[in-house]
């Protein structure tokens, strides 16, 4: 199978998933866009290390990850989207430490947000691209329309891709009674699942 090399487009507010944004991908030597839903935390690691001019007062997660490999000297190689099911984008990390190279599992956001600080070069597969890319009509003078039609794609059960099941915590705990969310946020809470525990409490609160 052949890769294909990927940049980033941006990111766009997902008008579709509470609290979710839509990480976009472009094809560099074509016109498809791939579109991720990401979680806000990763959306805003990856918003900064995109505004290079933007320097936390401590390291975010991605950053201890970068400087805890630049201490021992591992070296990111590439980022690979690999796999696609059920909705679910599947990345690997390669990389290198004293000329072993190594594939990690990761979460594609956090792929990304290393790639990003690494300079690392991104990639998928074709078939992948086929299946999951998306064309825009490019209007510069109307970028909100742009936005519009990521949501609409992203809305659209035939072209519509998630990182993972926790990103739509209004559709997993929706049809919960308040005494099911109040005992699912303390069995969370007990189990120390604590970003499990934020989205049931996002949830209450709408109620």
């Amino acid at each position: 199978m052949s890769l294909v090399k990927l940049s980033i487009k941006g990111i766009s507010y997902s008008q579709t998933q509470n609290g979710a944004y839509a990480l976009i991908l472009n094809e560099v030597d074509g016109d498809r866009k791939l579109p991720i839903v990401i979680g806000a935390f990763e959306a805003q690691s990856i918003a900064i290390a995109l505004e290079k001019e933007i320097k936390p007062p401590r390291p975010l997660t991605h950053d201890l990850f970068k400087n805890f490999a630049d201490r021992f000297d591992i070296v990111v190689k590439q980022i690979i989207i690999h796999k696609l099911v059920d909705g679910v984008f599947y990345s690997s990390i390669i990389c290198e430490r004293d000329k072993i190279e190594e594939i990690i599992d990761a979460r594609t956001s956090d792929a990304i947000a290393l790639a990003l600080r690494f300079n690392a070069p991104i990639f998928t597969y074709k078939n992948i691209l086929d299946k999951a890319g998306i064309f825009l009509k490019a209007n510069p003078l109307n970028p909100e329309k742009d936005s519009q039609e990521i949501d609409d794609a992203l809305s659209n059960p035939e072209t519509f891709r998630q990182e993972e099941e926790s990103n739509q915590s209004g559709n997993l705990y929706a049809k919960h009674s308040l005494e099911q969310l109040n005992e699912l946020l303390e069995q969370a809470v007990q189990n120390e699942d604590y970003e499990k525990a934020a989205k049931i409490r996002d949830e209450i609160s709408k109620r």
